[in-house]
């Protein structure tokens, strides 16, 4: 049975459909990313399956429960990390967990065990009793990572899980992320805007616009699919004439001083495309990136239509889960 699985989910404020007819499946154990511009709806999609906004049509079931009907037993499944921060900055890192497992009914010497194992796993142990508001922004992404998995949840949702933290911040984060799915079999569903987080961390990806998925598949699958790298000869006297009849060259465009070609396997078959080129001054490849691939899908035009906010903006506008 699938970790998560999704149809034809509908959430519209007002006119406007925030998230339009989304169906998808998240396999046990996947490291799944949801990408969009800002608005895209992978916010609301996302506050949908952990049950804090109500979808206005379609059904999804998060471990194998309805998000509306049993809104409980879907939130004691689950881990979340939001965007916002949300741990108290008045507490220590040891009583805002202390007071997450309480929350989760976990009392006594278990409680107490799982602390300790969860503040191992983000490296916090040494620093259990310091204020959170003494702590870096690193550490305090750590320390909300360790309180999701207080209650040893199958699936995590991370939203945005390091924005605002430096590179190294950024890469421990990474790892974690990382060693959290292969050896503790955590599903983990996230959202992000650094294009190189999603392309390290996810199994599979969906690129979300203005409410729909646009593309889905592997990031190695998506960036193929795309047609190929970048070849820019630069001072090569051809013309695109020169390269027809080579099967793994796309298409070819002029640029200042040079042609750019769009290739299948450009280390492969580089030489004969020399050939075809004659002298040139410099031979520059650029792989296609993830980046290339998500301004392909949704456009390279700055938007005009309002961020998602946050997940208490979300809470405010549709109220609670009935």
């Amino acid at each position: 049975m699938p970790a998560v699985s999704i149809k034809e989910l509908v959430k519209t404020y007002g006119t406007l459909p925030a998230v339009d007819n989304v169906s998808l499946e998240i396999e046990e154990g996947e490291v799944f990313g949801l990408l969009g511009p800002n608005g895209a709806g992978k916010t609301t999609l996302l506050m949908m399956l952990v049950t804090l906004v109500c979808p206005t049509a379609g059904s999804a079931l998060v471990s194998g429960f309805d998000i509306v009907a049993e809104p409980g037993r879907v939130r004691r499944s689950i881990g979340i990390v939001f965007q916002d921060p949300s741990s108290d900055e008045t507490l220590t890192g040891y009583e805002n967990l202390k007071l997450h497992g309480m929350l989760y009914d976990m009392t006594g010497p278990l409680c107490e065990q799982r602390i300790a194992q969860v503040l191992r796993l983000v490296d916090l142990t040494h620093r259990r009793d310091d204020l959170v508001k003494h702590y870096s922004g690193g550490m305090r992404r750590r320390l909300e990572l360790a309180r999701g998995l207080m209650h040893r949840p199958p699936i995590l949702f991370l939203d945005e899980p390091t924005l605002g933290l430096d590179p190294q911040a950024r890469e421990y984060i990474w790892k974690y992320i990382k060693n959290l799915a292969e050896k503790e079999k955590v599903t983990i569903v996230l959202t992000t805007h650094y294009m190189e987080e999603a392309d390290w961390l996810c199994n599979r990806l969906a690129i979300i616009d203005r409410g729909k998925i646009v593309a889905l598949g592997s990031p190695a699958r998506l960036k193929q699919e795309l047609g190929g790298d970048k070849v820019i000869l630069r001072g090569a006297k051809g013309t695109g004439e020169s390269f027809q009849g080579l099967s793994s060259v796309r298409e070819t465009e002029p640029v200042p001083g040079g042609i750019c070609l769009t290739v299948q396997d450009a280390g492969s078959h580089l030489q004969e495309i020399l050939a075809r080129s004659g002298p040139v001054e410099s031979v520059e490849i650029l792989p296609v990136t993830l980046a290339d691939v998500f301004l392909h899908y949704t456009g390279r035009g700055m938007r005009e239509g309002s961020a998602e906010g946050g997940w208490a903006e979300k809470i405010m506008a549709a109220g609670r889960m009935r």
